[in-house]
Formats: structure tokens, sequence, C-alpha cells
């Protein structure tokens, strides 16, 4: 079974399930969350109007028919270059490492809640949650023994679980990325010993689990297809634990990836690294501490409960605020000073009881519907930044960590936004307290 990375076991039972596709155009066949009547944004977006949903019908299946290619993505935004004197948006990116529908249901929880607060954010997938147990033997992972996967394999009914979420998903506007295969972490045949060769099969590996299961899952073959061209949707990912992304890049930067989110930065306008963009996890505050942490539950949890995933149940609702205001933090000073895009990690995950799925839910609440705000996949990020003019974005990569804009610069970089509060000030780091506490052994 998946092991959703600290092996949480699927539901056994999956009820109304997609029977097929009517195209892209058609209506939404994802679980209905809380609250989904949709909250707008104060001011339409910039990038103008989403382009047109491919006709209904229009489903060319691809290889088994795992996939199909069924038009363009409906629900995205055009994308525009920022005008001369034109404020930059605040781009907001939430992410979900791993990926699959368990018995949690926070898949579709947080699809039904990006939704409402119009969201689009971006999935990485792990190939195996979309490979049968009894079919491990299939994956070769560098290094280790065929069948080996140190977060499990999956059964039946929670591939048929993550196949609908994936594809609604898809349809909502969101972006399916990559968190590869076997989530090897630490020195011993971990990812960060793997050559550009074994990164080239792992991604290779990941690719075709997802553009065959129903070769791999015979009982699935009755399921429609996902949505999409695979070989063409995937442009980007996040390996495992952040390590190996030196010879991960070098690998994917042939097979069509646009960008990595593997790093460790600061809130600052990203760069092009090896010809991809570098959109890494940020270092915020930790309210109440001297130290900065990796914008990741992971990495909250990390610092507020050790290894320990379930700690002091007294503690819970202190650590999610904690996590949750944090990051508020964080976004306070890049929407009130340099607006480099904020990029956010999590799992499914219910670590600390749950509070840090909270923590998030709270910060898309209050983030994705305040004016200029863009709350974004990975690729929509990327589409904006290839549209703009080089010397904007490098002007804007002159700026540091909430730095405010300096006197006669652009327009769009004087000031703060009315009506919103200045962001709290970030407590030094003392000088014998690494960067990030936690982030470099134990990030996910």
């Amino acid at each position: 079974m998946m092991a959703a990375t600290k092996r949480i076991a699927l539901g056994a039972v999956v009820t109304a399930l997609i029977a097929g596709l009517a195209g892209c155009s058609g209506p939404d066949a994802g679980v209905a969350g809380p609250g989904s009547g949709g909250v707008k944004k104060q001011t339409p977006g910039a990038e103008g109007n989403s382009p047109a949903a491919a006709p209904k019908g229009a489903v060319k299946l691809i290889g088994d028919g795992s996939t199909a290619f069924t038009g363009v993505q409906p629900k995205l935004p055009a994308v525009k270059r920022l005008k001369p004197g034109q404020k930059p948006p605040q781009f907001v990116v939430f992410s979900w490492d791993g990926a699959g529908e368990d018995s949690q249901k926070l898949f579709s929880h947080f699809r039904a809640v990006a939704k409402k607060y119009d969201a689009k954010m971006t999935y990485f997938l792990s190939g195996v949650y979309l490979l049968p147990e009894e079919k491990k033997a299939l994956y070769e992972p560098p290094q280790h023994a065929a069948g080996r996967s140190d977060i499990g394999f999956n059964d039946t009914e929670g591939i048929r679980a993550t196949l609908k979420e994936l594809r609604a998903a898809w349809l909502d506007g969101n972006e399916i990325g990559t968190h590869f295969n076997g989530h090897f972490c630490g020195p011993d045949g971990g990812v960060g010993t793997w050559s550009v060769e074994e990164w080239k099969s792992e991604i290779s590996q990941a690719k075709a689990f997802v553009k065959g299961w129903k070769t791999n899952a015979p009982a699935l073959k009755a399921e429609a297809p996902l949505p999409f061209d695979y070989d063409k949707e995937l442009i980007g990912a996040r390996t495992p634990c952040l390590e190996g992304q030196k010879n991960m890049v070098a690998a994917a930067r042939t097979m069509g990836f646009r960008y990595d989110s593997s790093g460790v930065g600061n809130q600052v306008w990203p760069a092009k690294k090896d010809g991809i963009w570098d959109l890494p996890l940020q270092l915020v505050p930790v309210p109440g501490r001297a130290f900065e942490t990796l914008s990741m539950d992971y990495n909250f949890m990390f610092n507020q409960s050790g290894t320990k995933t379930q700690g002091d149940p007294g503690q819970h609702s202190y650590w999610g605020n904690q996590m949750r205001d944090g990051l508020l933090q964080a976004f306070g000073r890049a929407y009130n000073g340099n607006r480099a895009p904020l990029i956010i990690g999590n799992h499914f995950e219910s670590w600390n009881g749950g509070t840090y799925m909270r923590a998030v839910e709270e910060t898309i609440k209050t983030v994705c519907t305040q004016q200029d705000v863009r709350c974004v996949s990975f690729r929509q990020l990327a589409d904006w930044l290839d549209a703009q003019d080089p010397a904007t974005l490098a002007k804007l990569g002159t700026l540091k960590v909430g730095e405010a804009p300096k006197p006669g610069w652009p327009a769009f970089l004087a000031g703060t936004a009315p009506g919103k509060p200045a962001a709290s000030p970030v407590p030094a780091r003392p000088a014998d307290q690494p960067a990030g506490q936690g982030a470099g052994s134990g990030a996910e």
C-alpha cells in the first residue's frame, strides 16, 4: 500500500469515481469540499482571460490509454508582460509532495479549498503511487534492488482514488509535477548520491508509471485516462528530502524540465540556474524563536516536536498557529516589500493532530483573497517569469528579503499596498544558529 511518505494506509473503498471524460470542458467530477461556493479576488487577474477549453470529445488516447491529449488545459490565465510602471503581482505557490489520495482524503479536501479561494497549486506526484504492490518489481531504483521503495507502493483502490484527484486537479487548472519514486534519502544509496544517468532512469520510470497504469493495474482498464500528455505536462519537480539537486537538474534539463523546487533559498526574486528556473523553498520566520526554517510543514514540525510526528497534544494548536503566523509574516514582508514570490511546500499528512493542514488552509484563506495576489502553480509562475523583460527581473532581483524599494526606482516598486499591515520584523539569527534549523536534516 501507499505509505504517503510516512506509511499511511489507503482507504479500502472509494465511491463516486469518474466513469469517463466528457472532454476538458466537462463538469468537475471531483469530491465536493466544504464551502465550495467560491471566493472572488478583489480585482480581476492582470493576465487576462483564460484560454478556451478543448471541445467535448477532443480526446486522443496515448499509449495504452492511461493518458490522453484533450487539448489546452482549461482554467489557465493568459500571460502578459508587465507594462512600464506596473507593480508586479504577489505570487504565492502552494505545492504538495507525494500527492496521493489516501484514507485521510486530504488531496480532495485541498483541491476543494483551492477552488474556493481561486488558487492553483502544484501536485508533485510520486510515480509509485500509481504502481500496485504486486507489480513492484517493475520499479528498478538506482543503487537499490528492484521492488524497493521507502514509501511503499499502492493498492487498486488507492490508485483509483489518486487517479480521480489527478484528473480533477488538472481540469481545475492545477499542475502535476513529480516527486519521483522511492523517496530514498540519506548517504546509503539516497538520491543525493545518484549520478546524472541514474536520475535519468528515475525520471523515466516516474513518467512510465503515470503513462502505463492501465497496463500495470489491469483491474482499472475501464477507468478514464488522465487528461494530459505527461511527456508535455511534466516540467518540474522537487527531490526527496531536497537531496541530489545538482545531478537531478543536469538530467532533467535534457528531459523537458523548465524549473526545479529542490533548493533552499531566501525570499528574493528567482533566477535561472543551469538553464531552468530555480524556485526553491524559502527561509521564513518561526515566530517566538530566533531563527528561520524552511517554508514547509515538515520543517516546522521538526523544529517543534523533532522526529515525533505526534508530539505533545497540548502543543498542537500552538504549533499550527506558529506555522501559520510564520507564513503570514513571510507573505507580509514580500507583499509590502520586494514582491518576491512566496514558495510553500506541504505533505498530505496529519502530523501533530493535523495542525499543519489547518495552518496551511488558514494561510490560503488569508493570502489568496487579497488584492494583487496570485496563488499559482509553478508552471504558471515559470510562464509569467519567461514572459517578462529580463532587465526588469534583474532589477527586482537586487532587492533583499523584505527590502523596501529605493528612491528613484520605477513607480511599480514604490510604496506599500494601501490598507495592508506592515510585515512583522524577523528576529536576527544568532551566530551559532545555522540557517534553516532542521532544513538540512529533515526536509522532505
